[in-house]
């Protein structure tokens, strides 16, 4: 094995052994086997290349395309895109299908499972950085470079995984895979030095690849070897000795106690709001949580994870809070007063979440006035939420599996009680009206136009919710990006189309403006009841709204999202005094007689429903009135694509047949004897300008063995070159046969040949080389006649300034 063929298989087993890092993301590695399987395909792509004297770029770019066609093989037709012809198969649907994988990303926990959009990530990053080690340690010959694609991976790996991908095993191998092509790389630039300096006692062979008798190593690789192993050694050794460092910006980033689990400790900022527009997009919308409950008013049972409370001007999050232990029964609310609390009824709900389903926090009715569950928890007193303590470095109590009982006010307060609600206390009124000073005036004056003329906050928050759910033309999408600053609060009032957070945000802001004290809660709706009396509740009943205070009631929830299957509050309906009536408007695809909480767009149905037809569109191969059958766009398209397919391969065998046509037909000796040094060099006999005729013919006969008949051939050709180059003009006879000859000299050197190298001067023929000398050449010409029409246009412009200047002057 040569050593650069060495070095592309040790730059592929070192992409392939820092692959291992991303095993811990998944629950399953077969994905892992298929990389490898593509990955052997893209570096035998590169050695190939690499034995024809192509550009670098063409190298690179050929396994590019190879892998880009494999992937295509592999993963086309998965996404249930729908598009036809080659452009959507390759294009729409593989962009289908990343972000599909994109979303699974952010919708899974780890370890997530392997769905086609993830596998896909998987192995086209794992080709993808494959391929750039390849290119820089095999093709550019810098090895060394080659360990930050490496490293990229490896940090990746480490960081999604929250350091699963980084433990020493995985560490272990990628550092092995990097030391194995280092070494690799050492050993064959030794071996182009020749005679190996120093180490081996005088007198004793070396070999050329470093290596003493019995295969030996001398003393540079044994040296290197050492460095290598003492490098690595360290690595590993060093980070356990040292004390850890869990204070200050290096410190875990996890929030609670400690191990400890004093009655101390704070919850950190945290936005949950990352992955909701994922949930409300989540293809399969399948269940977290079951439930079942003895609330007379399953509306209203809503399942509350956290209260976001600061509006910093970028987003509203959670703000920091101090944490206790969790009591045996939870105090009051804030804000509940006797006569409120009298008409609430005492509910009793048992949770079990799915084990795919981890949330640090948990979900909850609000609310709660005692919590049975297993497990170390936290209480945060102002949100009323119960936190996962830690358990230890890195790792949190959550509710992925748990089984347990919620004991609830389910709340009843009256319009009436809202609107005579008294002025919130100073302190309350302070923390939750706080705004930020870069809020766009639109916010207030909308605000402001809204609720012009109502007489308390309570009528107030009623025309805010109308506006956004009845009056003021709102759609709800689920497409659309889902900003949180100040700016994207004023493009949804221009727009006017979003999802939750942008109803939930914008409603809280508005009503701060107005000084209303407001926060974003963040949860679940109610879900769907079964037949056996119990409720799923799925990724897509994820939601936002806005809780706003008023004094003797507490937190109190209102609904402006016009979403089909949200329970508008019966302190918000009609009977209010609100200028607008206040029942949600259903989304412009669903009927308002299926209030279904589940999207019915034809975007959101699965593939397996469009093509039975249950998405109210047309059934999958049922045409329109132009009949069934693909269309002929898309038969061309496919058939351009297959010709295309097979006609690039052998783009070089068709260059050379045409150019060897092309020489014979002319008839010239010279031209003849170009098509023989080249079919010679397509063979693996090289050419070499600085022979005669004669000693160049004799070359090819000596190294190409052709049998004598084609020797013969060979060396008649020779002579009439020199015939040409050397007699009087009109001495050399006529030369009838020059064609013959030279297809009978091809002819017998690949009979002479091996069948790989036949076949590869058939398909890849070395000669090819000359299109890339050519360009450069031609691209050179170009180069220095340009620079010659500068220089002309330099010097006339030179020659031309006197007779300006004496002009100037008369």
């Amino acid at each position: 094995m040569s050593g650069r063929a060495r070095l592309t298989l040790f730059a592929a087993l070192a992409t392939l052994l820092t692959s291992w890092s991303l095993t811990p993301l998944v629950d399953s590695f077969g994905w892992l086997f298929q990389a490898a399987a593509l990955l052997a395909v893209q570096s035998a792509v590169g050695a190939g290349a690499r034995r024809v004297p192509v550009a670098r770029s063409l190298t690179a770019a050929g396994q590019l395309l190879v892998s880009l066609v494999l992937l295509a093989l592999l993963f086309g037709g998965r996404a249930g895109s729908g598009g036809t012809g080659p452009v959507a198969y390759l294009v729409t649907d593989f962009g289908a299908l990343f972000e599909q994988g994109v979303r699974d990303v952010g919708l899974y926990a780890i370890p997530a499972p392997m769905t086609d959009g993830i596998r896909l990530l998987l192995v086209s990053g794992v080709l993808l950085i494959g391929l750039l080690v390849d290119l820089l340690a095999v093709t550019v010959r810098a090895a060394a470079a080659a360990g930050l694609p490496l490293l990229a991976l490896y940090s990746v790996a480490a960081g999604l995984s929250g350091g699963a991908g980084a433990a020493w095993p995985s560490f272990l191998l990628a550092g092995c895979g990097y030391l194995m092509m280092l070494l690799s790389e050492g050993r064959d630039r030794l071996a182009q030095w020749g005679r190996v300096f120093g180490g081996a006692p005088r007198g004793q062979a070396r070999t050329a690849s470093g290596l003493g008798p019995g295969g030996r190593a001398t003393a540079p690789v044994r040296t290197g070897r050492r460095i290598g192993a003492v490098a690595l050694g360290v690595a590993l050794l060093v980070p356990a000795v040292l004390p850890s460092l869990d204070g200050g910006l290096l410190g875990g980033q996890g929030s609670g106690s400690g191990e400890g689990g004093g009655a101390g400790g704070t919850i950190s900022a945290v936005n949950p709001l990352v992955s909701l527009q994922n949930s409300l997009n989540a293809p399969d919308n399948r269940v977290v949580l079951k439930y079942r409950t003895d609330s007379p008013q399953q509306s209203e049972q809503y399942l509350r994870i956290l209260a976001l409370d600061e509006f910093n001007g970028v987003k509203w999050e959670a703000s920091g809070r101090t944490l206790t232990d969790v009591p045996a029964t939870l105090p009051d609310p804030p804000g509940l007063a006797e006569p409120v609390r009298r008409g609430a009824v005492e509910v009793r709900t048992s949770v079990s979440a799915a084990e795919g389903y981890s949330q640090r926090y948990l979900p909850m009715p609000y609310p709660a006035t005692g919590v049975d569950i297993g497990g170390k928890w936290r209480f945060e007193p102002a949100g009323r939420t119960l936190v996962g303590d830690q358990l230890g470095k890195d790792r949190f109590q959550n509710v992925q599996g748990a089984q347990y009982t919620v004991r609830s006010l389910l709340l009843r307060p009256t319009a009436q009680q809202l609107q005579s609600a008294p002025a919130p206390r100073p302190d309350v009124l302070a923390e939750y009206t706080k705004l930020p000073d870069n809020l766009p005036p639109v916010v207030v004056d909308t605000a402001r136009r809204v609720t012009q003329g109502a007489p308390d906050d309570y009528t107030r928050a009623v025309r805010l919710q109308d506006y956004f759910a009845v009056s003021g033309g709102f759609r709800y999408n689920t497409k659309i990006a889902s900003g949180t600053g100040p700016q994207a609060v004023a493009r949804f009032l221009a727009d006017k189309e979003g999802f939750c957070v942008h109803f939930a945000f914008s409603m809280a802001a508005m009503s701060r403006a107005l000084g209303i004290p407001a926060r974003v809660a963040v949860g679940f709706t109610p879900g769907e009841r079964q037949s056996d009396g119990s409720v799923n509740v799925s990724m897509r009943d994820a939601h936002a709204w806005p809780e706003l205070y008023f004094e003797g009631v507490g937190w109190t929830r209102f609904e402006p999202t016009p979403r089909s299957g949200i329970s508008v509050p019966d302190y918000s309906r009609p009977q209010a005094p609100a200028a607008q009536p206040s029942a949600p408007a259903p989304l412009p695809s669903q009927s308002a007689a299926q209030p279904s909480a589940a999207p019915s767009q034809s975007e959101a149905c699965p593939p397996e429903m469009k093509k039975l037809g249950e998405c109210g569109g047309p059934v999958a191969g049922q045409g329109s009135a132009g009949g069934g059958g693909p269309s002929a766009p898309a038969v061309l398209g496919w058939a351009a694509a297959g010709a295309a397919a097979v006609g690039l391969p052998l783009l070089p065998l068709l260059w050379r047949t045409r150019l060897r046509s092309r020489r014979l037909r002319s008839g010239r000796v010279r031209a003849a004897w170009r098509e023989l040094g080249d079919a010679a060099w397509d063979v693996g006999v090289l050419p070499d300008g600085a022979l005669s005729p004669r000693r160049a013919a004799e070359r090819i006969v000596e190294r190409g063995r052709p049998g004598a008949e084609a020797a013969a051939a060979v060396h008649r050709i020779a002579g009439a070159v020199e015939r040409e180059l050397y007699a009087p003009p009109g001495a050399g006879a006529p030369y009838p046969e020059l064609a013959a000859d030279v297809l009978l000299a091809r002819a017998g050197l690949l009979a002479a040949a091996g069948r790989g190298t036949r076949l590869r001067a058939l398909l890849l023929p070395r000669s090819a080389a000359r299109v890339g000398r050519a360009v450069s050449a031609r691209r050179a010409a170009l180069a220095s006649a340009a620079s010659a029409r500068t220089a002309a246009v330099r010097a006339r412009l030179t020659a031309l300034r006197p007779r300006l200047t004496l002009r100037d002057r008369g």
